[in-house]
């Protein structure tokens, strides 16, 4: 239950703070006053949209702050507890707005987010605005109306899931289908490819080596020619080789270290060079043994070289990048060939897709026909109640076709007769104005016995009501206060005299500023404002006695 409220600097108000208590709260005041200015506070305590144009002129930020009772073992409760909220009994709200457009929100002191704020506030408070019975013309609030009084929440979640998802499978099979043609063709193109790259069958770092065989074969000739001709500079040439002379020099140096033994250093590195240009001389006459000059082979490589690099033309890639293409490749070919698969799988799975929307699309149409019959019977007395003595509403259901459909099996539709011998006809083609209000504020407090919150906001719903009728309306609110708190704003003092607690809205103008007030009101300065709501501009006695009247005879009511 909303306790106690306080707003700084928001729309046309600089500082406010009001106390709530459970029962029929009336809010009244002058047309242009901004009666609906708490309600607006309330949205954003609610997790309605914020913007800037909220803040009070001259100001750089707004600030409401609300503070809700909230009972054991409710589901508020439970919210608190399962989100890690500290609570006793009460909770605190905040919400918090600034020029730069950034919004921040509170609950017991630590920040939320917006959609835990809306996901909380919608287990607080209960709002009706003055244009809920505009959107009663809609066809989908019709829908909604039905299946919040059926309990269909947690039911419509997951039939819309299963909708969705048996949807989905039917667009992805679909798309498989038109695809076909397209698919063949690509799955032939990409069987080539492979079976191509198949027969080249090109071996890890085969590359390499056929470009050095290349180019020993290419160059075969040069080779024997010039390693010849330094075979025999190193040791073939009797005279001249450079192994005999660096030989003869090695034995000199020997000699000499015979002398001085310094020189032992230099002679033993000589002489291991002389060895190791014996061993360079053997090695080079073992590889021209080795040497080849093969035309045949050397066609055979150049003709494996253009093939490898005509493939990576044709594919637009580099020769080293073929081995990793040919596994791409053989890959989506493998992907498209499951293709048959996978339609199967996905038929298979729409199926049991199907099978499982249609449990829950039966199950709400039970609950559905179940709940339009108490909720007929509640509103058909509510609207007796209200004026409507020969009016009445029936709820039809018209089969979907097309399936799966998130609304279920059923088109829902309220049809009305508002006076005697007309025929039903369509909710959204036959009320006046007055009616639909009538009609809607039947509805609202009908659904009131499904609403688990403990405040209702009423704002305005009573547009179009007049004389008696207006009365009704407020013994109709007063009762629902009985077990709860609701707050209701309203220009018909038959309503405000129903009220068990009383605040007037006002606004004064001064040069460039305006500001607006709510005070609560006892005793004779009610009767003044009801008064005021009776006889307009000029207030009479007889106007105070009929106002007098009408509060004594609702604190005579049980």
């Amino acid at each position: 239950m909303l306790e106690h409220i306080q707003i700084r600097d928001f729309t046309i108000i600089d500082q406010l703070e009001l106390s709530f208590k459970r029962g029929l709260t009336v809010m009244t005041g002058e047309t242009g006053a901004g009666k609906s200015i708490l309600i607006d506070a309330l949205g954003l305590i609610l997790g309605n949209r914020a913007d800037p144009g909220m803040i009070r002129h001259g100001c750089q930020r707004a600030e409401i702050c609300a503070e809700f009772s909230v009972k054991p073992g409710s589901i508020a409760a439970a919210w608190l507890s399962q989100h890690e909220f500290d609570h006793l009994d009460e909770c605190l709200v905040r919400r918090t707005l600034s020029q730069t457009g950034r919004s921040k929100a509170y609950l017991n002191g630590r920040i939320i987010s917006l959609n835990q704020l809306r996901e909380f506030g919608g287990l607080l408070i209960d709002i009706h605005g003055q244009h809920e019975h505009q959107s009663l013309m809609q066809l989908e609030k019709q829908g909604e109306i039905l299946d919040d009084y059926a309990d269909n929440s947690d039911l419509l979640k997951k039939l819309i899931s299963s909708c969705k998802h048996w949807n989905s499978l039917e667009q992805q099979l679909e798309m498989l289908r038109q695809t076909n043609e397209e698919r063949n063709a690509k799955f032939e193109l990409l069987k080539y490819q492979v079976e191509e790259l198949d027969n080249l069958d090109l071996a890890a770092g085969e590359l390499q080596e056929l470009d050095e065989q290349h180019k020993r074969l290419a160059n075969a000739n040069r080779l024997r020619l010039e390693v010849q001709s330094l075979l025999e500079q190193l040791h073939d040439n009797d005279e001249h080789a450079v192994v005999r002379q660096l030989s003869q020099h090695t034995t000199a140096l020997e000699r000499l270290t015979e002398v001085d033994s310094k020189l032992t250093s230099a002679s033993v590195q000589l002489n291991s060079i002389s060895l190791q240009l014996q061993e360079v001389a053997s090695d080079l006459r073992h590889y021209l043994d080795q040497l080849e000059i093969d035309p045949e082979q050397l066609k055979s490589i150049e003709q494996r070289l253009s093939d490898i690099f005509d493939i990576a033309r044709k594919h637009h890639v580099s020769t080293q990048e073929l081995t990793t293409l040919h596994q791409t490749l053989k890959q989506e070919l493998s992907e498209l060939d499951g293709f048959s698969v996978r339609a199967e799988q996905i038929e298979d799975e729409i199926k049991v897709a199907e099978g499982k929307y249609y449990r829950y699309a039966l199950k709400l149409s039970e609950n559905r026909k179940k709940a339009a019959d108490m909720l007929v019977c509640h509103v058909n007395q509510k609207m007796q109640q209200l004026g409507m003595p020969h009016g009445f509403i029936e709820i039809c259901f018209t089969p979907i076709k097309k399936q799966p459909s998130p609304s279920g099996l059923e088109k829902i539709e309220f049809f009305v007769v508002t006076n005697p011998g007309q025929p039903l006809k369509p909710l959204t083609k036959v009320v006046s104005g007055g009616e639909l209000s009538r009609i809607s504020l039947a509805i609202q407090v009908s659904l009131s016995d499904k609403v688990s919150v403990d405040t209702m906001v009423f704002d305005e719903v009573d547009v179009g009501i007049g004389g008696g009728v207006a009365e009704v309306v407020g013994q109709q609110l007063r009762a629902l206060g009985k077990n709860r708190q609701v707050l209701c704003v309203t220009h018909l003092p038959q309503v405000a005299a129903l009220g068990e607690h009383h605040f007037q809205v006002n606004k004064k103008s001064e040069l460039e500023n305006t500001r607006a007030s709510i005070i609560e009101l006892k005793n004779r300065s009610r009767i003044e404002e009801i008064s005021r709501m009776l006889g307009g501009i000029k207030i009479t006695e007889q106007t105070r006695a009929h106002a007098r009247e009408m509060i004594t005879r609702a604190e005579h009511i049980k």
